[in-house]
């Protein structure tokens, strides 16, 4: 009977342990399903989140990128100012912000963010051809020439490499060798645009006028927007005296990007067209934009020397020699003014000035430049023409190796001194 009574209480036990072991598997099963469930939820939030992060980025680096087609570059280096520090860093943002900074005519800003660009992503070659011009415009010889060899081992068959081989060439003034391996980049892309101008200008350079015609309306074939081509067309028609053409074009280009500089020729072709009231305000309107730019101020001066406004001519001088303290052509013209004003003494120092300061460009190249435009009487005339420039900163007079010309002056695009840099 005890033995009965032991075994149903066994058995009773049993049954309860099994009934507990039950339960308990079931409660762990509802956990675990709860957890998976959370697990799944903090997953699909996790990946909600990080697409939205990846929609955001590539939205913020579309604005950028439309600001710089559009050249709205300061506002699109604040946008990605904005960015975190990790996609600051990237070698995309780097390259968008010194090309911001390049079409700015910036150029030592630039040269700053293509270079840690390169270091961080060294086979980097987007850009390059940005960089490559920032650096021809600096006169940096020895890191350009590094870049060509550089880009050269590491990809012959990249039309970047080429046009910083041309690039580089064309700083040395072998403008033959330039022209053939900025022909080449366009063998490699027959749709980059940017070679075109390149060549372009080079081809101005060679006086090869038809030339350099066709390789800007191939640009401008290619991208209706690319405005350095439109430049590189006005330059060839004031060239030619075509000026009402030349004007035409400056216009088309500043349709594209409105720049002080742009503005500034258009002035120099308006005053060519007998408009000096309206390349006044022209002027006025670039000094506006940029009041440090020594190129409109420069023409500003000498276009009132050409209307007998000497008084408010020299004060716009005097300003200036501030912005360019060793700039020849500023002082050769402060003498012009002084020798109309009747100070032979003031005009004579002034004279002096500007051949201590530049003894070949004083007594040749100057004189030469001074007496092509702004007539004022037979005797004395003042000019400082349409800068015959190439690549991307319109940026000199058509005289050489002047301050007035680097680093003073920029632009966005397409430009230097034919004489002076090239």
């Amino acid at each position: 009977m005890s033995s009965n009574n032991n075994s149903s209480t066994s058995l009773l036990k049993s049954d309860i342990d099994f009934n507990d072991f039950q339960k308990n598997e079931k409660n762990i099963l509802l956990t675990s399903q709860a957890i998976n469930e959370d697990l799944k939820q903090a997953g699909l939030k996790m990946q909600k989140a990080s697409a939205e992060g990846l929609l955001n980025l590539l939205s913020v680096l579309g604005q950028a990128a439309l600001a710089i087609g559009q050249f709205k570059c300061e506002h699109a280096i604040s946008i990605l100012q904005k960015l975190p520090k990790k996609h600051y860093s990237s070698g995309w943002v780097l390259t968008a912000i010194g090309r911001a900074y390049f079409e700015l005519g910036k150029y030592d800003e630039s040269v700053v963010f293509f270079e840690e660009a390169r270091r961080r992503e060294p086979h980097l070659l987007k850009g390059m051809e940005y960089y490559s011009t920032a650096l021809w415009h600096l006169q940096r010889e020895v890191k350009l020439s590094m870049l060509a060899q550089e880009l050269i081992e590491f990809d012959k068959n990249s039309p970047q490499t080429w046009c910083v081989a041309g690039n580089c060439f064309s700083l040395q003034k072998e403008h033959e060798t330039a022209i053939k391996f900025l022909q080449r980049a366009i063998q490699l892309d027959v749709d980059f645009a940017y070679a075109y101008t390149l060549l372009g200008h080079e081809f101005v350079l060679t006086e090869e006028m038809d030339n350099a015609m066709a390789c800007f309306r191939n640009a401008i074939r290619i991208d209706n927007r690319h405005y350095n081509a439109f430049y590189g067309i006005g330059m060839i028609f004031y060239k030619q005296e075509k000026f009402k053409m030349a004007e035409i074009h400056y216009r088309k280009a500043l349709n594209i990007s409105l720049n002080p500089v742009l503005l500034c020729h258009l002035a120099v072709v308006q005053h060519s067209l007998k408009k000096s009231d309206l390349a006044l305000q022209t002027l006025n309107k670039a000094i506006e934009m940029d009041p440090k730019n020594a190129l409109c101020k420069f023409h500003r001066a000498s276009i009132k020397f050409s209307m007998d406004a000497y008084d408010s001519a020299l004060t716009e001088l005097e300003e200036l020699k501030q912005i360019v303290p060793k700039e020849s052509l500023v002082y050769f013209l402060i003498g012009r003014v002084h020798k109309k004003l009747g100070n032979t003494h003031l005009a004579l120092n002034n004279f002096s000035w500007a051949m201590d300061l530049d003894p070949k460009g004083a007594n040749n190249q100057i004189k030469e430049v001074i007496d092509k435009r702004y007539p004022n009487d037979d005797d004395d005339q003042i000019v400082c023409s349409d800068p015959v420039v190439r690549n991307d900163s319109i940026n000199s007079t058509d005289n050489s190796d002047n301050s007035l010309i680097r680093p003073h002056l920029n632009i966005s695009s397409s430009s230097m001194d034919e004489d002076e840099d090239n």
